[in-house]
């Protein structure tokens, strides 16, 4: 079982890699219709990147951030032998909890519904450390 906690940690870089070809996509888009240029993106991105593009730039940070605490947490489990079933169901949790975020980033954007997902991906991964520190501390 312990191996399987690399399956939901493949899901959220495949979802990481995925909005980055929505990243990649949008910012070339913009470029051929000469929204921007290449000195738009010099120091991260100017006023002058469409929401559009900006978007899925956003969501792309947004899976670079809290996202590692949770592969740290994984790995650790993993070296530690301390995989569970009801670890490998929070892992899914979160992952389904970060896919749901950015699936309401990218499309609607409600920024209430935005932010039950991240609240609640940040409670499952509390979870996950305070499961990971107990099993340290056996």
């Amino acid at each position: 079982m312990d191996k399987a906690i690399f399956l939901p940690v493949a899901a959220l870089v495949a979802l990481t890699f995925g909005v980055a070809v929505l990243l990649l996509r949008a910012r070339f888009r913009a470029g051929f219709r000469r929204q921007v240029t290449l000195g738009d993106f010099r120091y991260g991105e100017s006023e002058r990147v469409p929401p559009e593009a900006r978007l899925p730039s956003r969501n792309y940070v947004n899976l670079l951030e809290m996202p590692l605490l949770f592969y740290v947490a994984c790995v650790v489990l993993y070296a530690l032998g301390a995989v569970d079933a009801a670890g490998l169901a929070l892992a899914w949790a979160y992952v389904a909890c970060r896919a749901l975020h950015s699936l309401i980033h990218l499309t609607y954007n409600n920024v209430l519904h935005r932010l039950a997902a991240f609240a609640a991906s940040n409670v499952v991964l509390l979870v996950i450390w305070i499961r990971l520190v107990l099993a340290v501390l056996k």
